[in-house]
C-alpha cells in the first residue's frame, strides 16, 4: 500500500464538523471560525531523516526547509501564514549545537514571513531526528485556491524552473508566498497546488480533485540548468524526466482562465521580475494526462515521488 492509497483509506475514517470548509486532501484545510471575512488556514508536514534530509545537512538548512514547506502549502492557496508550533524528535545523544541550529534556521525564514512560532513539543526518537510544523494562517473568503477549481479549457502555468532539486534547491528553496497571494488576488486563477512530489504526480493531484484530464507541452516545460547539467552523470534521469518527477522543486502550478493568459504573463512579468512564469499546457475535458512533443501526444506515464511506492 503506497501513501496515496493508504490516504484513501483512512479519509473515510476522519470526522468533520460544522467549521470545515475544505478538509483532507487539499494542501491546508480550510476552516470557517466566524471571521468576517476570511478563512482560516491549518497546515502540518514534517521532514525525516533519511528521507528528507541527511545526518550530515547542516541545522540551518534543516529547520529552513522544515517551516518552508508548510509556507508552501499555504502559498498554494493565497494564503498569508500567521504563527506555528514546531515538534522536533531528537535521538538520544544528540548535539545540541545543531538543536539551535536547526531552530535558528527556523527563526530566519519566519521572521521573513512575519511568522511568530508559539511553542510546539520535544521528544525522544531513537531512531532519528526528525522536525514537524503545524500552521496557521489566513485566506479572503472569496480569493481561497483550491485543487479543485479547473475547468476545462483553462491554461496550465508553472512558477520557475523544474527538475535537479536534489542538487540543494529542496534546503534552501524560497516558498513562493507572496506570488500565492498575487495570483489569488488577480481573480482568474482557478485552481493551483505546489509542487512537493513532482509535476506528474501533484498535477494528477489537481486534476483528480477538479474532474478533469490535462496536455503538457514537453518543449514549454521549464527544465532547471541543474537538471540538465546532471543528466549526464550515470543513473541521472533525463532533464526532462527530471522536471516531470523529481519532486521538491516548491513551484505554483496553477489553472487560469486561457482568455486571461497573456494578460497574465505581461502582469506577471511587471510584479516578479525575477522569476518566470511559464505556460505548459492546457485542462481537458478528457480525463487523463498526456504530454505531447515533435511525434504527437501520448499518454504521460511517469510519476513523482509517492511514499511507501
Amino acid at each position: 500500500m503506497n501513501e496515496l492509497e493508504l490516504i484513501r483509506a483512512l479519509l473515510p475514517i476522519l470526522p468533520t464538523n460544522a467549521s470545515v470548509v475544505t478538509g483532507a486532501g487539499d494542501d491546508c484545510a480550510v476552516l470557517d471560525v466566524g471571521l468576517a471575512d476570511r478563512h482560516l488556514l491549518f497546515k502540518t508536514d514534517a521532514v525525516v531523516e533519511g528521507i528528507h534530509f541527511d545526518d550530515q545537512t547542516p541545522g540551518h538548512s534543516v529547520g529552513h526547509k522544515a517551516l518552508a514547506r508548510c509556507l508552501s502549502d499555504i502559498a498554494a492557496m493565497g494564503g498569508t501564514p500567521l504563527c506555528a508550533l514546531a515538534t522536533i524528535g531528537l535521538p538520544r545523544g544528540f548535539d545540541p549545537a545543531r538543536v539551535e541550529a536547526i531552530y535558528r534556521g527556523m527563526a530566519g525564514l519566519a521572521t521573513q514571513y512575519d511568522v511568530a512560532i508559539v511553542g510546539g513539543e520535544t521528544t525522544t526518537n531513537p531512531e532519528r531526528l526528525f522536525a514537524s510544523i503545524a500552521m496557521l494562517g489566513t485566506v479572503g473568503q472569496t480569493s481561497c485556491l483550491r485543487r479543485s477549481g479547473a475547468k476545462a479549457g483553462d491554461a496550465l502555468f508553472v512558477t520557475g524552473t523544474l527538475g535537479g532539486s536534489r542538487a540543494g534547491k529542496h534546503l534552501e528553496f524560497e516558498p513562493r508566498v507572496r506570488e500565492g497571494q498575487w495570483l489569488a488576488g488577480r481573480g482568474t486563477v482557478h485552481a493551483m497546488i505546489d509542487l512537493s512530489d513532482g509535476l506528474a504526480t501533484d498535477l494528477r493531484h489537481l486534476l483528480e480533485a477538479s474532474g478533469t484530464g490535462a496536455e503538457l507541452l514537453a518543449e514549454a516545460i521549464p527544465v532547471s540548468a541543474e537538471a540538465r547539467r546532471r543528466s549526464g552523470q550515470s543513473g541521472a534521469p533525463a532533464p526532462l524526466a527530471a522536471a516531470l518527477t523529481d519532486g521538491e522543486d516548491f513551484e505554483l502550478l496553477l489553472a487560469a482562465a486561457a482568455s486571461d493568459a497573456v494578460a497574465l504573463l505581461d502582469a506577471w512579468k511587471s510584479a516578479f521580475p525575477q522569476l518566470p512564469l511559464h505556460c505548459i499546457g492546457k485542462i481537458t475535458a478528457e480525463h487523463g494526462l498526456r504530454i505531447r512533443d515533435r511525434q504527437g501526444a501520448r499518454p504521460l506515464d511517469e510519476h513523482g515521488y509517492i511514499h511507501f511506492a
